[in-house]
């Protein structure tokens, strides 16, 4: 008889136990899980997603113009990518050309010959603006022609790329800070090309 008093108190003892030792609530499922971690794309106000979406195409035309202006490969045009477009970039931009001057040049004609008296001479202005604008041309023709020929002595004519005559004379008539990539040697510097340029 004892022994059969023992047991209820121990099965008692269990029941007892037993509610703080199981769990608060059935676990939750799957899906229920998911959707309290779920949070829409785009908010639910019209405004703020547009507002959003606004910040973040700022946020990335300004993040690639900083890289054009280091001049990361991934950020430029396909053609100016690469250690030859980079070597001729630096190329020109050692030296001070003609082509620098072209804009103030022309701005300078053009407004003398808006003053009463040089009218005259306007026809003479315009013909040395043409012959200004064709010694640029003839001198970013030569310097592209020199940087590709040097590209050519390192890595071969086959493995040369092209496009070193047009790059040249689009940087060479741009003032010094307004070039994209922006200049990153000094002038008169020395610079030899080696096929990994950097």
């Amino acid at each position: 008889m004892a022994k059969h008093q023992t047991q209820p108190a121990e099965n008692s003892d269990n029941e007892a136990a037993a509610p703080t030792q199981g769990k608060k609530g059935p676990t939750p499922r799957r899906r229920e899980r998911e959707a309290q971690n779920f949070q829409p794309l785009v908010p639910e106000d019209r405004k703020a997603a547009s507002k959003q979406a606004r910040e973040q195409i700022r946020r990335e035309q300004a993040k690639a113009r900083e890289g054009m202006a280091r001049g990361e490969d991934q950020y430029l045009r396909p053609k100016e990518r690469g250690p030859q477009k980079r070597f001729l970039r630096d190329f020109v931009d050692i030296r001070f050309t003609l082509g620098e001057l072209l804009v103030p040049f022309m701005f300078l004609v053009i407004f003398a010959t808006m003053i009463p008296g040089l009218q005259y001479y306007s026809t003479f202005a315009l013909l040395a603006i043409w012959t200004y604008l064709i010694v640029c041309i003839v001198e970013g023709v030569a310097l592209g022609l020199i940087a590709r020929k040097r590209v050519a002595s390192v890595v071969g004519e086959s493995r040369t790329e092209n496009g070193f005559v047009w790059q040249a004379i689009s940087r060479s008539m741009q003032m010094r800070f307004m070039r994209l990539p922006k200049a990153r040697v000094k002038r008169f510097s020395s610079i030899e090309f080696t096929a990994n340029y950097k």
